[in-house]
């Protein structure tokens, strides 16, 4: 199997196939997704939060996600990666846009990179593909702006509002990406979207059935996630966590009480190599 491209992709969604996305952040996660035959890995900037234990996406480096970026692609053959660009990597300009996506994809080793905003981001997509690197845009609810959203909520409600998101859809439409995100929209509007657009593809996370892909976090998917609190957008298609949990239980306790290892998980040793060791 020949690894996806943009075209390839862009040609599934156009004959009405739906394209599927996960995030994933290293080299054994990544192999599996590769296994599993998903088309897209996402390199989020969610690690902040999933691997880095930060509170938010805001301290996230470039070091970080090419660090990260880099893991995934080792593992990746047919696998889409797409690195993210992290807070104040790119809103300065479109020169730094450009900088910071040009280090990704080349110690990164990525196919394409995202970074988040609409019509305030056009200059900066537009300097990203004029130089030849694939984008994905990210717009609705983008983490990076939580602060200034009053944290994780819907966008799109109001019509002022609403009208903003299908602007910001089009801007990065017009600027070259060739897939955007639509996270945490009113179902409605995310299917307005996706059919207003034409040369560029939606992937949707909160944005209903309608978008022409889907992506979710891979802990939320695998059911990896503490504390309770689980989106509404989100299905967990596992319990992976209890199973982790419950693995790391047994084996403290087979420690414990001796178990193991066992004589099948050691190595042996000639009987007269032992003996002469003795008399010394």
């Amino acid at each position: 199997m020949a690894r996806n491209t943009v075209l390839s992709l862009a040609k599934k969604v156009g004959e009405g196939h739906r394209v599927t996305m996960v995030t994933s952040y290293d080299y054994t996660m990544a192999t599996l997704v590769e296994e599993s035959g998903i088309d897209m890995i996402l390199v989020g900037d969610s690690l902040g939060m999933t691997m880095l234990g930060y509170e938010d996406t805001i301290p996230v480096t470039l070091d970080d996600m090419v660090h990260h970026t880099r893991a995934v692609t080792r593992a990746t053959h047919d696998t889409f990666v797409v690195g993210d660009l992290p807070f104040g990597t790119y809103q300065g300009s479109p020169e730094q846009a450009l900088s910071s996506a040009t280090r990704l994809m080349k110690e990164g080793c990525c196919q394409a990179v995202k970074l988040e905003g609409g019509t305030r981001v056009e200059a900066q997509i537009r300097a990203i593909v004029n130089a030849g690197i694939p984008v994905v845009g990210h717009i609705g609810m983008t983490p990076q702006s939580s602060n200034a959203f009053g944290g994780f909520k819907v966008q799109g409600k109001t019509v002022e509002a609403a009208r903003r998101l299908v602007d910001d859809a089009l801007a990065v439409e017009r600027a070259g990406a060739f897939a955007v995100v639509l996270e945490c929209v009113p179902s409605e509007l995310a299917a307005y979207v996706t059919e207003r657009l034409t040369s560029c593809f939606t992937i949707g996370i909160g944005a209903g059935a309608d978008c022409d892909g889907q992506v979710l976090v891979c802990q939320d998917l695998l059911g990896m996630t503490t504390g309770g609190f689980k989106p509404r957008f989100v299905r967990n298609f596992a319990q992976v966590g209890q199973v982790i949990r419950d693995a790391y239980h047994d084996y403290a306790a087979a420690v414990e009480d001796g178990s193991f290892p066992a004589a099948e998980n050691g190595f042996k040793i000639d009987a007269s190599v032992m003996d002469e060791i003795r008399e010394v």
